[in-house]
């Protein structure tokens, strides 16, 4: 089988319906709907609400989970499962493209070294929604703490670890990562990288991962090619930002691959950063949902 495409739901069946009316569209359009299996993850949704799915795409596989294992774990139960030679993981709030699957398909197939790719993800809005980023060494996070990788000139000379620059999605790139939202890699770089650390429940999981697949001697690769609309934070039931959860996976990543001192100035950039925040949110723009946010992520990153 040539395609895998891998769904973690956890309570949201109408996202899910529109996600697979969407990708059927796209496996049909590349000519890949019989040469690929969809299994759908689903993390602890009431059966009266996650039956009806299955009666409406009869094609997927779904696999049942009593309580919410997370999002790596949930992926990793499909990729254990799976038998594509390619694996496309997807999120329940992502619409993908007609063109999307055989785009994306096409930058794997065509380079032996490139074993991760993703595309553009846009709003429903219409904007660019930052998707792709560079390892975050410790100058990358002092610059996103302090707002200093928000400058567009800068972009293209410090690389940072979260690419806002919306000029930057218009061209083709060579990235440390790419969004879990739309992630399509080779199963060959997961034999080789190993399966996504479970040890992060959501958020940074793939930059994580895309640092060992790397480390391999892979490449990762975005294009604007294509797109997927996302409807950002709509599949976390609502949740206005995963900040708490995106710094708990970045102390994890620097526990397990970097040196402990980096480690601990990592904790100090994270709490400044946060902080200023609140005072900028609290005070200047008087958003207290996002001071709450913050605070939350102060209180996680000192325990």
């Amino acid at each position: 089988m040539k395609l895998s495409i891998i769904i973690v739901n956890y309570k949201t069946p109408l996202l899910l319906k529109n996600c697979l009316k969407k990708l059927k569209f796209s496996l049909e359009y590349s000519g890949l709907f019989n040469d690929s299996e969809t299994i759908v993850i689903d993390n602890a949704t009431d059966p009266i609400e996650i039956d009806p799915v299955k009666n409406l795409f009869p094609w997927i596989r779904i696999i049942y989970n009593k309580n919410n294992k997370g999002f790596a774990a949930a992926n990793n139960q499909g990729i254990k499962s799976s038998q594509g030679k390619y694996i496309l993981l997807l999120n329940t709030d992502a619409e993908i493209a007609e063109n999307t699957i055989g785009k994306l398909l096409e930058i794997l197939e065509k380079e032996p070294l490139v074993a991760v790719a993703g595309c553009k993800l846009i709003n429903k809005d219409g904007s660019i929604q930052p998707s792709i980023g560079y390892f975050p060494n410790l100058i990358k996070v002092l610059l996103w703490m302090s707002f200093l990788d928000d400058i567009p000139i800068l972009t293209s000379m410090i690389k940072p670890y979260h690419v806002d620059n919306q000029k930057y999605y218009s061209s083709h790139h060579e990235v440390d990562w790419v969004s879990g939202a739309c992630f399509i890699i080779k199963k060959e770089a997961i034999l080789q990288a190993g399966l996504i650390d479970e040890n992060i429940f959501m958020y940074g999981e793939e930059v994580e991962w895309c640092y060992r697949i790397k480390k391999k001697g892979f490449r990762v690769i975005y294009t604007p090619q294509t797109s997927v609309l996302h409807l950002k934070g709509a599949s976390g039931k609502g949740k206005i930002s995963g900040i708490a959860e995106e710094f708990s996976g970045l102390l994890f990543f620097y526990k397990k691959h970097y040196p402990i001192w980096q480690g601990i100035l990592l904790q100090i950039l994270l709490i400044t950063g946060a902080l200023l925040r609140i005072m900028i949110f609290g005070i200047i723009t008087g958003s207290p949902a996002k001071v709450k946010l913050y605070a939350e992520a102060v209180k996680m990153v000192r325990r």
